[in-house]
């Protein structure tokens, strides 16, 4: 069985390389394609280098999201590689191109059933456009799953957990032990707040990007914020001075998350892994795909003005239950492969 797995930014990275490893094991090939998506060192070759992936097969290095720029590149590798599923991940533009380049390729969508209820969202429009394509859904949790069927999607259906939640038990000890992240910035655990701030929604608006850098300023501990090449040169455009230091690598980035006292986010996969962490989380969004960590306390959903009140108040409750399955979601996800294989 060959897989054609479609990969483009930090968090789809992550996502593959534990699922990476399952299909090896399961004597699946597995064939990668790197939109570029994501071109920035940081953002991008350091996952392929710490997370010890092997090179991608097909480097489009389109340097852009652009959904019509990747299909027709995807559609052409798939025609080449002839493989029996495309595999995408979450709800990026990638994952939208992959999963509408695969022509007759049966298409399998990893976190598939999610949703936000806000189709503002571009990612929003991405979950649902890819779960109507997908032959195949690899459900995270049970609520994805029924969402999915309410919604009559044809595809087949499989709760096999969250691929990131493998990730988190396989690299989080790593990173503690390898890392020096905290010594380099003078840190010490439990004595910082680490800040990240991406979506379109947040970093687009003018005012609302000022709102949340201004909020970010009033908190009184020290904030460590990573910023995203397209935050910091909207931040510079705006003239806005901003305390931020460059993008981490995967296992500093994990050592800095995991040892913070709160993490202010507008990532989906952030409010996860804080969730796994036992951080609490403050996400900057009217609305989550990731209810649940909101339902058991580990996450709050805030405007800009409310954050340094957030942070301030945020406790990691101690009932909080396991969410999005146990780790190994990977083996789940080949086992699947297989049993549905065209």
């Amino acid at each position: 069985m060959k897989v054609l797995s479609v990969v483009g930014n930090r968090p789809q990275f992550i996502k593959s390389a534990p699922l990476s490893l399952a299909l090896r094991e399961a004597g699946i090939d597995e064939v990668v394609l790197h939109t570029g998506q994501h071109w920035d060192p940081e953002m991008s070759e350091v996952f392929f280098r710490e997370l010890e992936l092997d090179e991608p097969r097909y480097r489009l290095d389109l340097h852009t999201a652009d959904v019509d720029a990747m299909r027709g590149p995807i559609a052409d590798a798939v025609a080449r590689e002839r493989p029996d599923w495309v595999l995408v991940y979450g709800d990026t533009n990638s994952t939208r191109a992959g999963a509408e380049a695969a022509g007759t390729t049966p298409v399998a969508h990893v976190e598939a059933g999610l949703r936000s209820f806000d189709e503002t969202m571009p990612e929003e429009r991405n979950r649902i456009a890819v779960d109507r394509i997908a032959a195949l859904l690899l459900c995270p949790d049970e609520r994805s799953a029924r969402q999915l069927e309410q919604e009559g999607v044809p595809g087949r259906r499989e709760v096999v957990g969250d691929v990131m939640a493998d990730a988190s038990r396989l690299f989080a000890p790593i990173a503690r032990e390898r890392s020096r992240v905290l010594e380099r910035l003078g840190l010490r655990p439990q004595g910082y707040v680490v800040a990240t701030i991406h979506r379109e929604a947040n970093v687009t608006d003018d005012a609302r990007l000022s709102a949340i850098a201004h909020a970010l300023a009033q908190i009184p501990e020290r904030v460590v914020f990573p910023a995203h090449p397209r935050t910091q040169a909207a931040l510079d455009r705006l003239g806005i001075d901003a305390d931020t230091i460059e993008p981490l690598g995967y296992l500093d980035f994990t050592a800095l998350t995991s040892q913070a006292r709160v993490i202010v986010t507008d990532s989906g996969g952030l409010q996860k892994e804080a969730y796994w962490q036992r951080v609490p989380c403050v996400t900057v969004r009217p609305s989550t795909e990731w209810v649940d960590t909101v339902v058991h306390g580990g996450n709050v959903l805030v405007e800009p003005g409310t954050i340094p009140a957030a942070v301030a108040e945020a406790a990691f409750p101690r009932a909080a239950p396991p969410l999005y399955g146990d780790g190994h979601a990977s083996e789940r996800v080949a086992a699947a492969l297989y049993a549905s294989a065209p």
